[in-house]
């Protein structure tokens, strides 16, 4: 449509912010809001909750219903962030929701890049004789869903990488120690951006060296508690790359009982197996040229069912994510610290010889975080 009306754009925006109330839960499905308009009035809305639950046209549609005001819905206009689906899944279509409601209009944001719809769902509209109107504030409801667009076309998840390091560069000290190199803030930042991945995914020598927990702490979500309880909060699968089968379950992570994934290159050993609870999964993935974990072949697998992962790791496999150029996001926590020569490195690259050999790199967003600094820095991958 090349021109919309000022109504257009303030509905379209308030189903966008819906959208967001579900960056927490709703994954693998999309993030989705939907407003109702009719005589320039809202008479419904809703957003996408849960994956498995009523999709934002159903929860606009029944919020039409709890107001009594379904005799206007003729007359009504559905603002929708994502073409509304149009097969059957856990849910039924929300295309044939909206024509069963005789809605006379559908605003959409952002086309759905899921085969199973793919203009499917304009298609469903458009026969009903429902008015259908593609490319309103596209540029941001395409932010509400990177991971799942990412997805459905390459088979590749979101990948996003995070790490925490003083002002030269260094994650710890020469004897390892690296607590705390951020300050509590920054550290209350990244339980949320844990909390907004499918899949976080570290290296066997972390756990080794660390022993942590790999869950995202429900105290520390500050604002974010306020419109997402304890029980509501999905934690991320926790993956840990484990390429000659080391590990054993004494480790402090296989306390947490929420699904674990170790991934190796050989079999763990029967009698390792059996001491792990039913939490805990394996996978064998074929080695690469350097005897690790092929990162390929991983982050294909994770692909069938997470949008977005996210990678907290040490230099080896924060450099091997960026070496394979399968990273999209860089995430850095830059603390207000010196740490010396002699501390450890962020990451583990390639001695590039020329400036054109080096990632390409780009700076999204920088802003304070209590004491420390956080850098958002998109890694233009031909990979991606």
């Amino acid at each position: 449509m090349s021109q919309w009306s000022k109504c257009d754009i303030e509905m379209m925006s308030l189903a966008i912010s819906l959208a967001e109330k579900g960056r927490y839960t709703t994954r693998p499905n999309p993030n989705v809001g939907c407003v109702i308009v009719a005589n320039g009035e809202i008479i419904g809305q809703g957003y996408h909750i849960k994956a498995g639950g009523p999709h934002a046209e159903i929860h606009a549609l029944k919020d039409v219903e709890a107001r009594q005001l379904q005799q206007q819905l003729p007359q009504a206009t559905a603002y929708v962030t994502l073409e509304p689906c149009s097969h059957y899944g856990r849910t039924p279509p929300c295309a044939k929701a909206l024509i069963a409601a005789k809605v006379k209009r559908v605003v959409i944001a952002q086309m759905d890049a899921n085969p199973q719809v793919a203009g499917n769902g304009v298609r469903m509209l458009e026969k009903a004789g429902i008015q259908v109107d593609v490319g309103l504030l596209t540029a941001a409801a395409s932010q509400l869903n990177i991971g799942f667009m990412k997805r459905m076309t390459t088979g590749l998840p979101e990948i996003t990488i995070k790490l925490a390091a003083s002002l030269d560069g260094k994650t710890a000290l020469s004897n390892g120690v690296s607590k705390w190199i951020t300050g509590p803030e920054a550290r209350a930042d990244v339980q949320k951006l844990r909390a907004r991945h499918c899949a976080l995914v570290t290296g066997v020598e972390t756990v080794l060296a660390d022993d942590p927990s790999l869950n995202v702490r429900y105290e520390q979500l500050a604002s974010v508690q306020n419109s997402l309880t304890e029980g509501e909060l999905q934690q991320p699968l926790r993956v840990v790359l484990d390429s000659k089968a080391r590990l054993t379950a004494d480790y402090k992570m296989f306390t947490i009982e929420t699904p674990i994934l170790l991934v190796s290159c050989v079999d763990y050993p029967a009698e390792v197996k059996q001491d792990f609870k039913s939490h805990v999964s394996f996978i064998t993935i074929a080695a690469n040229s350097d005897g690790r974990v092929d990162l390929h072949a991983l982050f294909t697998h994770l692909g069938q069912h997470c949008n977005s992962v996210l990678v907290e790791a040490g230099a080896s496999v924060a450099g091997s994510v960026i070496q394979t150029k399968l990273a999209d996001t860089l995430y850095l926590y830059q603390a207000m610290k010196i740490l010396g020569s002699h501390g450890r490195n962020l990451m583990q690259l390639d001695d590039y010889q020329t400036m054109d050999q080096i990632p390409d790199v780009q700076l999204t967003d920088c802003r304070r975080i209590g004491a420390d600094q956080r850098l958002i820095l998109k890694l233009n991958s031909s990979a991606n």
